[in-house]
């Protein structure tokens, strides 16, 4: 079991430093450099994934942004899932969890699911950090807290709502993670692989029409709405589908 976030406290302060305590800088530059903490490290963390995506973002990376090494790193942070973890869990802090209204909690939980994507697409490739991780992180709790809350304030079975939890986080990752791949893509230079509507609908009318039929006869369908449109339709679609007894108003 992935220690607890007060075990990992815990862990660090035994190694001689506290969360908030900074490592001491060595060298003949070391008083003219920043010290080394938690925030400085989460920070510089964010700085690496905004500028050159979530695959640039390695220990060593960091520490070379700092001017250190990655030593001075893991008197902080336990290792790279767990800087994963803290970074999630400052994103996770910026998310406004409403009062459960059981007249609204559909709209609600909806509203929550598009802050986190939000603040994941500001982070390019970041909630690929969340994807096969036990939250333990507080802020990543509340937040699950927060929108079991609104499940269950629409009289969804417990069981249910558990699961329903889990797969919404799961989509909410997935779908910020294709975001972030296409805008590398073409940031990359690589439009090839990212075509726009006109060209599909090209694609679909050049296919043959005995093999695919519905394809061809449907592409304008299939190739309507924004990513947001199909951010909100999926969201409506699972949210819609859970067995609760209040509707919205």
């Amino acid at each position: 079991m992935s220690p607890t976030p007060e075990q990992r406290r815990a862990a660090r302060h035994q190694l001689g430093t506290g969360t908030g305590a900074p490592a001491a800088r060595r060298g003949p530059s070391g008083g003219r450099k920043k010290p080394i903490t938690v925030e400085a490290i989460i920070g510089t963390a964010f700085g690496i994934v905004e500028a050159e995506g979530y695959d640039a973002l390695t220990m060593r990376r960091v520490a070379t942004a700092l001017e250190t090494g990655p030593s001075s790193l893991y008197a902080h942070v336990v290792n790279k899932e767990d800087l994963d973890e803290l970074l999630i869990g400052r994103l996770c802090a910026e998310i406004e969890l409403p009062e459960p209204d059981p007249a609204r909690w559909r709209q609600q939980l909806i509203g929550v699911c598009t802050q986190l994507r939000d603040q994941y697409l500001r982070y390019p490739g970041i909630s690929r950090a969340a994807i096969a991780a036990a939250p333990s992180n507080l802020e990543t709790l509340r937040v699950g807290e927060g929108m079991l809350a609104l499940l269950l304030a629409g009289d969804v079975e417990p069981q249910i709502a558990a699961w329903a939890l889990d797969s919404l986080s799961l989509y909410v990752n997935a779908y910020s993670l294709e975001v972030a791949l296409v805008n590398s893509r073409l940031g990359r230079g690589e439009g090839d692989w990212v075509v726009s509507r006109d060209e599909l609908l090209r694609r679909f009318a050049a296919l043959p029409d005995d093999t695919f039929p519905h394809t061809k006869r449907y592409a304008a369908e299939l190739t309507a709405g924004t990513v947001d449109d199909r951010f909100d339709f999926t969201l409506r679609l699972m949210i819609d589908g859970l067995p609760g007894t209040r509707r919205d108003a």
